[in-house]
C-alpha cells in the first residue's frame, strides 16, 4: 500500500464557540475518506495562540506542524469580506513550509459561503509560492447546516457537499503528488528565480 500523504489542516478562526470546529471536522472526515492522513493545526491552540504575539518559541512550534506536510487545506470563515486577521498572522509567520505545496481552501459564512475570504487568500498564497486549488468547497449559513459533530444534517446538502469534496480531494491528491515529484527532482528554491 502506498505511504498517505498527509495533508495540514488549518482552522481559520480562533473564536469562543466558533462553527469552524464542525466545518473542520466535516472537512477532515472526508479528507481521511480519500486516502489523506491529517494534521490539524489549529490558531486557537494554547501552544500555537502565541505566534499571534510573534512569540519565538511558537512560531518554531508551527513551523515544526507544518515542516514535512504534503500540503494544506485551510476552514475558514469570511470576516468582513476577507479572511479572520489572526489567520494571516499564521500564515505570514512562515515562508519555506509553504513553498511549492497545494493549498486547498474551505470557506464558509453567510450567503457568501465564505468565497471572499477563499479569494483574498489566493493572493496570499501566491506570493508564498504555493499552489491553490481552483476548486473549493463553501457553505453559506453553516449554523444551520452542520451538527455539533460536524455532520451535514440534510441528506440532500450532504449529498452535494460529499460530491464537491471528492472532486476537491481528486485535485489536492494530484497536486500533492506532482509537486512532491518535483520538490523530489529538484528542490524549490525562490530565490532560484
Amino acid at each position: 500500500m502506498a505511504e498517505r500523504r498527509c495533508i495540514g489542516v488549518i482552522l481559520g478562526s480562533i473564536r469562543e464557540g466558533r462553527i469552524n470546529d464542525r466545518v473542520a471536522f466535516w472537512v477532515i472526515r472526508q479528507l481521511e475518506f480519500h486516502g489523506f492522513a491529517t494534521r490539524t493545526i489549529d490558531p486557537a491552540d494554547p501552544d500555537l495562540l502565541p505566534v499571534q504575539m510573534g512569540d519565538a518559541a511558537a512560531i518554531a512550534r508551527l513551523r515544526d506542524r507544518m515542516a514535512d506536510l504534503d500540503g494544506f487545506v485551510i476552514v475558514t470563515p469570511e470576516y468582513n469580506h476577507a479572511e479572520p486577521g489572526h489567520l494571516k498572522t499564521l500564515i505570514d509567520y512562515v515562508t519555506a513550509e509553504w513553498w511549492a505545496r497545494p493549498v486547498g481552501l474551505i470557506g464558509y459564512g453567510g450567503i457568501s459561503g465564505g468565497l471572499r475570504a477563499v479569494e483574498a487568500l489566493r493572493i496570499i498564497l501566491a506570493e508564498l509560492h504555493t499552489v491553490t486549488l481552483r476548486d473549493t468547497v463553501s457553505f453559506a449559513s453553516p449554523w444551520r447546516k452542520f451538527d455539533e459533530l460536524g455532520h451535514i444534517i440534510d441528506p440532500n446538502d450532504a449529498a452535494a457537499a460529499e460530491a464537491a469534496m471528492a472532486v476537491f480531494a481528486h485535485r489536492l491528491e494530484w497536486w500533492v503528488d506532482a509537486l512532491a515529484d518535483a520538490r523530489h527532482a529538484r528542490p524549490y528554491h525562490p530565490e532560484d528565480e
